[in-house]
């Protein structure tokens, strides 16, 4: 009998993606929608394409789902072509879940029929899918009943249940909660989310909402111009920022220009490091306004610069509004007249004209080149 050799390793279990996208391309009237998309989704993970409207995300969940054609690229599920330009496999054969802001439920189907409708089988395996459904969605006292009988959020929850009724092992969902009220949203959504999770369904979720991806993802994929920016984590995405756009997609954000001498950039705040750009060379510095810090003007004179926190710059202040959870306050830069915005985690109101002197710290500052230079 042959023996394995020592030196010979083990084969890698290595799991496909249960999704997987490879350079998707879908255009319209010359105009690229979808340019060159790449992405993978695990089972059980939930990735988030978010970007502005009109940015590509729904076209390509279309093509996806099967019910838009792309032009080049290709569409694979556990590791196996569902579609390219050549081969396709018919949307009903993909087992791919749809969820959208219009719950599109059929209003003269009772909940349980709704909840069927996809089902294959006898009756009685239906009868038992449906309720074990929505026992998990708390509505089976509803099984009897009708959509128009349902609030919105119950109506979200029996779409869900119909998804979910197959057992995909993708859920696709554009902008489900969009339509629902602010109070029910965050607990419609976290209840979705541990359901699917516990189908281990990978999922797809489409938002123009930073917030909502920021609480539901696993993964964000920022799109932006038909192409995907960045990609990662939720935290990597907000700290790391690949460019000025980013930053201010998840917030509102500040910005100083200035030009490079001496891998330096001088600002009214002091100088911040711009190591590798040549000389000449206009950069955006960027920071978000909770990262501004506030000090009170001692009779002329502001706080003692350091190296964390730089050169105290000047200013007045313009407006402060108390926001619920804290408070924004816009001040006037002294030096050039340009407008700052601070976030206060408290109630701080202070009143406009009062003067006061402002630090950044540098560790959450972000240096792009200039949007209006090279």
């Amino acid at each position: 009998m042959l023996e394995k050799p020592v030196n010979e390793a083990p084969l890698a279990d290595v799991t496909p993606p249960r999704l997987e996208i490879r350079n998707l391309h879908r255009s319209f009237e010359g105009r690229a929608v979808v340019d060159d998309v790449s992405l993978r989704v695990m089972p059980g993970q939930v990735t988030c394409l978010l970007g502005p409207s009109g940015c590509g995300k729904s076209t390509t969940l279309r093509m996806i789902a099967g019910v838009e054609m792309q032009d080049s690229g290709q569409i694979f599920v556990d590791g196996k072509l569902i579609c390219d330009t050549v081969f396709r496999v018919p949307p009903e054969r993909r087992e791919i879940g749809l969820m959208f802001q219009d719950f599109a439920l059929f209003p003269h189907l009772s909940v349980a029929d709704n909840v069927a409708y996809g089902l294959k089988g006898s009756k009685a395996d239906k009868r038992a899918r449906v309720e074990e459904l929505l026992v998990r969605v708390d509505l089976l006292r509803f099984i009897d009943g009708y959509p128009h009988q349902l609030s919105g959020g119950e109506q979200q929850r029996v779409a869900l249940a119909r998804a979910l009724a197959p057992k995909p092992r993708i859920m696709l969902m554009d902008e489900p909660f969009s339509g629902l009220d602010n109070r029910l949203r965050d607990g419609i959504r976290d209840e979705t989310l541990a359901i699917l999770k516990e189908e281990d369904t990978a999922v797809l979720l489409v938002t123009h909402e930073p917030d909502e991806a920021m609480r539901m993802a696993d993964e964000i994929a920022l799109m932006r111009d038909g192409k995907i920016v960045q990609q990662g984590a939720p935290y990597n995405v907000y700290t790391r920022p690949i460019d000025r756009a980013s930053v201010a997609f998840f917030s509102d954000a500040n910005m100083l220009t200035a030009t490079v001498e001496g891998a330096l950039a001088m600002t009214p705040f002091g100088r911040f490091l711009a190591p590798g750009v040549p000389d000449g060379t206009a950069v955006d510095i960027v920071f978000r306004p909770q990262h501004l810090r506030i000090d009170f003007d001692r009779a002329g004179q502001g706080p003692v610069p350091t190296p964390v926190d730089g050169t105290p710059a000047r200013a007045v202040v313009e407006r402060a509004r108390f926001m619920g959870n804290e408070s924004l306050v816009e001040f006037r830069l002294d030096h050039d007249g340009s407008i700052m915005k601070a976030t206060v985690p408290a109630v701080f109101l202070p009143a406009k004209g009062k003067a006061m002197w402002l630090t950044i710290r540098r560790d959450r500052c972000f240096v792009f080149p200039s949007e209006g230079g090279a």
